[in-house]
C-alpha cells in the first residue's frame, strides 16, 4: 500500500480510531502490528513472510546476545547468524540476478558461454530499510549499547511499523523501541503538529515531484540529449528526488505522530551544502549515520592516520552505499563518485566540518558542490553508464532553437514548482501565526494539491530500494 493510494486515506483513519480507542499499550501495539502487516502485504502478502522471518531471527539472536553467561566466541557466532540471515535475504531477493547476469557476462568474455540463472521474483518493497534496521538492533546488543527486547510483539512492531517501513527513516532500536515499549497518551498538540507534515508531504509528492517526473522521464528516454537539455532534466530530477523522498518522510512522520510515535528527520536542506561531508550530514540522514556507525567506523575510518588508507575506506564505504540503493552499475559508480569526491575534499583540507567563513567563500563552495551534486544525480538517474558516455560523446551543447526552448521550458517548470514548495515550507515554519491563519493556509494547500496534483501518481522513488 502506498501513501498516495485511496486505500491509505481509508486505512490511516481506521487505524488511528481503533488505536486510540483501545488505549492500553499492549492492545495498541497489537493493533499497530496487525495494521503494519496489512499495510505491507496489501498487494503481495508473501512479503509478510520475509519480514516475519527477519523479525523472529533477530528477536532470538537478540535474546542470546543479551545472555551474560555466554562467552565472546558464542556471541560473535550469534551475531554472524543474524548478519548472514539478513544479508542473505538481501543477496537473494535484491542482488542475485545482478550478480548472476554479471558473472555470466564475465564468463562469456572469457570464452565460456553460460546462461545465467535468473530468479523471477518481485523485489520486496522496503527490504533494504527494515534489514538495516534489524541489523543495527543485534549489532547494538553485541556492542552492549542496549538490552534485548523481551516482548515479541513490541519487537515485531519496531521492525514492521508501517509509517516508516517501506522507505524509512531507518530508525535505531535505541530510539524507537523505548517509544513502543512505553504507554502512549493522547496529546492534542502532537495531533495538530502531525497535520502540517501530512499536508506538506502530499503537496510535495503529488504536485512537485510527480509533475516534474514526466519531464525527467522524457529527457532520460532520449538516446542522445543535448547537454543543455540534459542539464535541465537533471535539475528537474534533483528537485523531484528531494521532493519525493522528503515527502515520504513527512507523511511517515505525520502518520507516526498521529499514533504517538516520533520518527527522526531525514533531510536538512541538503542543497545548501558546501562540501560533500556537509551534504551527507543533510541528505538521507538516517542512512548516512547508519553507514557511518556500522561500516565506516568499524573499518577504522575515524582513527586511521594514513591518507591513502582513509581514501580506500571512504571509497569502499560509498561503493557499498551505492550498491545499497540498487543492483545496477550506475548506482555503484554513483557511490564511487561520491567516495572519490569526499577523498578529494579531504586531501585539500576541506573535509570534515569545514565551513566557509564568508559569502566570498560560501558562494563558490556552494556552486561547485551543486555542480558535483547534479553530476552525481545524472549518474544515479541514467539507465546505464553507456547512456551517460553517449550523451557526452555527442558533444551537442544544445544551442539550437528547439533545444534552448525545451531546456528553458523544463527549467521554468522547475522554478515554478520550487518557488511554490519554498513558499509553502516557509509559511508552515512561520512562528506566532494566528490559529485561523494556519487553518486557512493548510486548507489552501490541500485545495492546491487537489487542483494541481498529477492525476496518475508515481510510485515513490525509494520504493525500488
Amino acid at each position: 500500500m502506498a501513501f498516495t493510494e485511496l486505500a491509505y486515506a481509508v486505512f490511516l483513519p481506521l487505524v488511528f480510531a481503533l488505536y486510540w480507542l483501545v488505549r492500553v499499550k499492549t492492545a495498541q501495539n497489537i493493533v499497530l502490528l496487525v495494521a503494519s502487516y496489512t499495510f505491507y502485504g496489501f498487494v503481495h502478502p508473501w512479503f509478510c513472510l520475509l519480514i516475519a522471518t527477519s523479525t523472529l531471527v533477530d528477536y532470538a539472536c537478540g535474546l542470546l546476545l543479551d545472555d551474560e553467561r555466554r562467552g565472546n566466541v558464542f556471541r560473535r557466532s550469534v551475531l554472524a547468524v543474524s548478519l548472514v540471515a539478513n544479508l542473505g535475504m538481501l543477496a537473494v531477493f535484491k542482488y542475485f540476478n545482478f550478480f548472476s547476469e554479471n558473472l555470466g557476462a564475465l564468463l562469456g568474455g572469457l570464452g565460456w558461454q553460460v546462461q545465467p540463472y535468473v530468479l523471477e521474483i518481485v523485489l520486496p518493497a522496503g527490504i533494504s530499510f527494515y534489514t538495516f534496521q534489524t541489523m543495527s538492533y543485534t549489532i547494538d546488543i553485541h556492542r552492549r549499547q542496549m538490552r534485548a527486547c523481551r516482548n515479541l510483539v513490541d519487537f515485531a512492531v519496531f521492525v514492521s511499523c508501517f509509517p516508516q517501513l517501506v522507505a524509512g527513516p531507518i530508525e535505531r532500536a535505541t530510539r524507537l523501541l523505548p517509544q513502543i515499549e512505553s504507554p502512549r497518551r493522547w496529546n492534542w498538540e502532537q495531533f495538530f503538529s502531525a497535520i502540517p507534515l501530512l499536508v506538506l508531504g502530499f503537496f510535495k509528492k503529488l504536485v512537485v515531484a510527480d509533475n516534474l517526473s514526466g519531464w525527467v522521464e522524457q529527457v532520460y528516454m532520449l538516446q542522445q540529449p543535448s547537454l543543455f537539455v540534459l542539464l535541465a532534466g537533471t535539475v528537474a530530477f534533483a528537485i523531484q528526488i528531494l521532493a519525493d523522498f522528503s515527502a515520504y518522510t513527512d507523511i511517515a512522520r505525520g502518520s507516526a505522530r498521529l499514533l504517538g510515535l516520533e520518527l527522526q528527520e531525514n533531510f536538512n536542506a541538503p542543497y545548501l551544502a558546501v562540501t560533500p561531508s556537509d551534504f551527507w550530514r543533510r541528505w538521507h540522514i538516517s542512512l548516512s549515520s547508519w553507514i557511518r556507525d556500522y561500516v565506516y567506523i568499524p573499518l577504522g575510518g575515524s582513527q586511521v592516520e594514513s591518507r591513502w588508507r582513509l581514501a580506500g575506506i571512504l571509497i569502499l564505504t560509498f561503493s557499498l552505499s551505492g550498491l545499497w540503493h540498487g543492483a545496477a552499475w550506475n548506482y555503484v559508480v554513483w557511490g564511487v563518485f561520491n567516495g572519490v569526491l569526499l577523498v578529494g575534499y579531504h586531501m585539500i583540507g576541506l573535509g570534515g566540518k569545514w565551513t566557509p567563513t564568508g559569502w566570498y567563500q560560501r558562494i563558490p563552495a556552494w556552486s561547485l558542490m551543486m555542480a558535483f551534486t547534479l553530476f552525481g544525480w545524472m549518474l544515479f538517474r541514467a539507465s546505464s553508464l553507456g547512456w551517460v558516455v553517449n550523451a557526452f560523446a555527442a558533444g551537442d551543447l544544445g544551442l539550437s532553437g528547439a533545444d534552448l526552448f525545451a531546456g528553458a521550458l523544463i527549467l521554468g517548470y522547475c522554478l515554478v514548482y520550487t518557488l511554490a514548495w519554498l513558499l509553502s515550507f516557509a509559511v508552515s515554519r512561520a512562528r506566532y501565526q494566528p490559529y485561523w491563519t494556519s487553518v486557512a493556509y493548510y486548507w489552501s494547500l490541500l485545495a492546491l494539491t487537489a487542483l494541481l496534483a498529477n492525476r496518475d501518481p508515481e510510485a515513490f522513488i525509494y520504493f525500488q530500494f
